[in-house]
């Protein structure tokens, strides 16, 4: 790698530790969740959030947009949602000059750069599709005209794991779209004094700027020219296949517990999130380390455990635990 990449990376391990600095004014605990959105940020990739009300999931996406100065978009999805209320709507205007009436198109929410869309499995499949197209081709057809989207573009969207009553399951094709899918859990003891006690008096935190959409963007492109060896490549490969239970290199133990396995958008996200990881601390290539420690938040929403699964209490992060121990590194 050349010198000026190596510098590239040094200062985006920087900028990391900066933006980190900014949201901790904000967010007490959570390390793990914020290393894997600043990963999802840097790799151009959406999020899966799951959590329970309460833990700061919208405050966090929001501090995160501030600390990027980005703009931000929250849309809370409900079951009387449109699909137009989320990417826009044409409207009959008249010019001032002339009593000509024609069709404007009035922008959504979604022209921003990061979204949050909350509670997404609220809305029906044909609201939660309207992401589709902006989610995978960064653009959003309206009537005859396509407008294309400002980059960076993220969805961070949010399911609560509690409640199931009034939800509509998202398709597996909007769930593989979804680069992540992250685990938000209860703050330990400690964090939730701190938590009250910053919470419960008079605080003005203002979140300084670290870093903007354009260098983001110049990031993105640095980590996807950052190379990987042969034998990583291998095993990021190898794990994704092994999820498959009609595959030869499904373990045996394994077949029987998933119903359906995980298809090759696996194997690129596992690769280019263990690049970011990297990048992110200034490394010049990723090792079977950085896989390891993306692969349940790659790999845990793209596996359909079975009924015999089930019985046995069993969740696809078990399923992805046995299938790291299991593969020759």
């Amino acid at each position: 790698m050349s010198t000026t990449n190596v510098d590239a990376l040094n200062k985006l391990h920087e900028i990391k530790n900066a933006i980190i600095a900014e949201i901790r004014k904000e967010i007490v605990g959570q390390d793990i969740v914020i290393e894997q959105f600043l990963t999802a940020l840097f790799a151009g990739g959406h999020c899966l959030i799951e959590g329970v009300p309460g833990l700061a999931k919208t405050m966090l996406v929001a501090t995160l947009a501030k600390a990027t100065d980005m703009k931000f978009s929250r849309i809370q999805f409900t079951p009387d949602l449109m699909p137009s209320d989320i990417t826009g709507t044409e409207i009959l205007s008249r010019s001032d000059s002339s009593d000509n009436r024609q069709f404007q198109f009035l922008k959504g929410p979604v022209f921003a750069n990061i979204i949050l869309a909350d509670e997404i499995n609220r809305t029906p499949p044909k609201t939660q599709s309207s992401l589709l197209q902006a989610m995978q081709e960064y653009q959003v057809t309206a009537g005859n005209e396509t407008f294309d989207l400002e980059k960076p573009f993220l969805v961070m969207a949010t399911q609560n794991p509690i409640e199931q009553e009034g939800t509509y399951p998202l398709p597996e094709a909007q769930l593989d779209r979804f680069m992540f899918n992250i685990i938000i859990d209860y703050p330990s003891y400690d964090e939730e004094v701190k938590i009250v006690q910053q919470t419960t008096i008079n605080r003005d935190v203002k979140i300084n700027p670290v870093i903007n959409a354009e260098t983001i963007v110049e990031f993105q492109k640095l980590v996807r020219r950052i190379p990987v060896s042969e034998h990583v490549m291998d095993f990021a490969v190898r794990l994704v296949r092994a999820t498959r239970p009609k595959s030869d290199d499904c373990p045996q133990e394994i077949r029987n517990k998933v119903s359906w396995g995980a298809g090759p958008r696996a194997s690129q996200y596992l690769i280019i999130a263990a690049k970011t990881r990297a990048a992110l601390d200034g490394r010049p290539s990723p090792s079977l380390e950085d896989v390891i420690a993306v692969a349940h938040i790659v790999l845990r929403h793209r596996i359909l455990i079975s009924f015999a699964a089930e019985a046995e209490g069993l969740s696809s992060d078990n399923i992805i635990s046995k299938l790291l121990q299991n593969i020759n590194k």
